[in-house]
């Protein structure tokens, strides 16, 4: 089940909404209480109408308090899964040796928010195809990085679309 997530404006603004509404129920039974003909019995009838609406509304009011803290959190939780999520990818693509061409070696970055993640190398040769994965964190590895690993590391984390070079 997806939970609903509203802005903090748009909370706001319902909190705004309630208490709006709970003024004009307020005044809305002072006016009728009025019409009964101001005697103490509709005095007392008016005092436990306004304590009842009151009451009803200072429950709701908790109820959005609740909700509006609620959907911070989950907002919180959302943002620290975004930010750690793979989203910023480069793709540099080159020929490893000057025998072999159409640019079939590789070097692919995929990254989150914070530079962590790996960096993917293929290298094409005329006889064999290497494969090589290095862990990057915060967009440096303990691994030495050739100058093609760095270079998509460093477009990985300039930007966040991917990009592909193909010269």
């Amino acid at each position: 089940m997806a939970a609903l997530v509203f802005s903090p404006s748009t909370l706001t603004l319902v909190a705004l909404v309630a208490i709006g509404l709970a003024i004009v129920a307020v005044l809305y039974s002072i006016a009728n209480a009025g019409k009964a003909g101001g005697s103490v019995g509709g005095r007392v009838r008016l005092d436990e109408t306004l304590r009842g609406i009151l009451q009803g509304h200072g429950e709701q009011m908790q109820r959005l308090e609740r909700a509006i803290r609620a959907l911070h959190g989950t907002g919180k939780k959302q943002q620290a899964e975004i930010e750690g999520s793979v989203r910023n990818v480069a793709l540099l693509r080159y020929d490893a040796f000057e025998d072999v061409g159409g640019r079939l070696s590789f070097s692919c970055a995929l990254l989150d928010d914070h530079g962590d993640g790996v960096v993917l190398t293929s290298i094409n040769g005329r006889q064999e195809t290497r494969v090589y994965a290095k862990q990057v964190t915060r967009g440096t590895s303990s691994h030495n990085l050739s100058l093609e690993e760095e270079e998509a590391i460093r477009r990985a984390m300039g930007g966040r679309q991917a990009t592909v070079e193909t010269g």
